[in-house]
């Protein structure tokens, strides 16, 4: 693995800039690799992990550069729960950590450094310095990734019965004995507008 400092340099030229959140997504990053004993994600080690990413936000990036881990790649997933937090699964062993960011970080970052007014730049030296167990919980927990979700899965595409639009991976919902993609069975993130 890398240097805190050089995964963090290279979290700053993928994310546009540094910040609290991507020094949180390094470590937490790190930390997840290495209670699974993962010691090159981005080289030989690749092919062993998934990783599950709990919030849209800065930390995320970071999580991806530390890891190798993309969505183009499935290797990322992305579960939208708001939450400061990753689980790392080892695809040869099955085992998983979660690793989330303890609510008490910002404040002992507070208590570290008083001395610094911007939040964020507090944030960025603490979090740089506490050690893991002051900045994250630690779960070992299970993960069920089936065929479908592996990288390099390439299944059967089945066709929307009411759109015509392809689908991937099994996500398709079969409702009525009619096969639907979700957004024609109800759970569409969007409506059609007559804009153009």
């Amino acid at each position: 693995m890398n240097s805190l400092d050089e995964y963090l340099r290279e979290a700053e030229s993928a994310h546009g800039h540094l910040c609290a959140g991507q020094v949180l997504g390094v470590r937490m990053a790190m930390a997840g690799l290495s209670r699974l004993g993962i010691e090159d994600p981005r080289g030989a080690d690749r092919k062993r992990l998934v990783t599950y990413v709990e919030i849209d936000r800065c930390a995320t990036d970071a999580v991806a550069v530390v890891t190798g881990c993309r969505l183009g790649k499935r290797a990322l997933k992305f579960v939208d729960w708001g939450k400061m937090a990753a689980t790392f699964v080892d695809l040869q062993t099955g085992r998983a950590v979660r690793v989330v960011a303890k609510e008490s970080s910002k404040e002992a970052a507070r208590r570290l450094h008083p001395e610094i007014e911007s939040k964020n730049q507090q944030q960025m030296l603490a979090y740089r310095e506490m050690p893991d167990h002051d900045l994250f919980e630690f779960q070992n927990v299970h993960v069920e990734v089936g065929p479908e979700n592996l990288p390099g899965y390439k299944g059967e595409r089945t066709v929307c019965a009411k759109c015509g639009e392809g689908i991937n991976f099994h996500r398709e919902i079969v409702s009525n004995g009619r096969t639907l993609c979700r957004g024609c069975a109800g759970e569409s993130y969007y409506t059609l507008s007559d804009q153009h």
